[in-house]
């Protein structure tokens, strides 16, 4: 099934996210772990891509795993220091294993890269080619507080203005952690004209050293509500985790109450807290 279909639904859909392992020897763990996420029968599950295809065997097994499953995956597919052939090959696997989305994305610039001469300097880029290739339906990222590479909010609408016209049809928001910062970049797509479906993206914090990389990955605004619990109970794992579950189901409750239907949750390859959170979503969600 589409992604466009399954978020199109009158029904809430609440959506999970997994990583493939680095190496080979933490595939059984990880294959466990997503397929425990599988087994709650979320809308969909999203597989990430490691940054120059590192994981690209890994990505396109779990996702196809996640299918056997009855779950519909979308893939992660990422395009710095990938050639045309690189990307094409992913593709046919992709089509070979019957998954029919993909989340196109530029990945990280390694340090000191000169992208003057590369295929793909943008995400945009490589929206294009997957259109071109057909049968996949087609998502991007989008950042509410703008791309970290980004000069300014206009620059950074733009470029989702034009991702949309290259063949994306829904866009998934980075974590943020205050809901009136994701309406308003809402309101700020459509003043523009960009009104492809847009996911919110929830990253349940259950550790306090989480924050540290949150930080440091994206210009999520960390609100006082939330600084005050992990100063609370930061020192204390079990009841960070518990507060952490808790302010992301408070999170998305108040997105669904507002007229957000899709929600994808940054569950971290962690079965128990995406259970924990389904579980106290289920008769909104029902």
């Amino acid at each position: 099934m589409k992604i466009t279909e399954i978020i199109s639904a009158d029904k809430p859909s609440l959506s999970f996210e997994v990583f493939p392992p680095k190496t080979s020897d933490k595939f059984d763990t990880v294959e466990k772990a997503a397929l425990d996420i599988a087994d709650l029968q979320p809308s969909y599950m999203s597989v990430t891509y490691g940054a120059g295809g590192g994981t690209s065997k890994f990505t396109a097994d779990i996702a196809e795993h996640i299918l056997k499953r009855g779950v519909t995956p979308l893939a992660h597919l990422t395009c710095i220091s990938s050639t045309g052939d690189m990307v094409k090959k992913q593709l046919e696997l992709l089509r070979e294993k019957g998954i029919e989305n993909i989340l196109a994305l530029r990945g990280d610039i390694p340090a000191g890269a000169d992208l003057s001469k590369s295929r793909y300097r943008y995400a945009s880029d490589l929206i294009k080619e997957i259109d071109k290739f057909g049968g996949f339906c087609i998502g991007g990222a989008c950042y509410p507080e703008n791309h970290p590479d980004s000069t300014d909010s206009d620059s950074d609408i733009e470029s989702l203005r034009i991702k949309a016209e290259s063949g994306c049809r829904f866009l998934t928001t980075q974590m943020f952690f205050d809901n009136n910062v994701l309406y308003n970049f809402m309101y700020r797509l459509l003043r523009r004209g960009v009104d492809i479906p847009v996911i919110a993206g929830i990253m349940p914090v259950t550790s306090a050293s989480q924050i540290k990389r949150i930080c440091s990955i994206s210009k999520s605004a960390l609100p006082q509500r939330f600084l005050r619990i992990v100063d609370r109970y930061g020192d204390k794992p079990e009841a960070m985790k518990q507060a952490g579950i808790a302010f992301a189901t408070e999170q998305i409750i108040d997105l669904y109450a507002n007229g957000i239907n899709a929600v994808h949750v940054y569950s971290m390859n962690k079965p128990d807290v995406a259970a924990a959170i389904k579980s106290n979503l289920s008769e909104i969600i029902a």
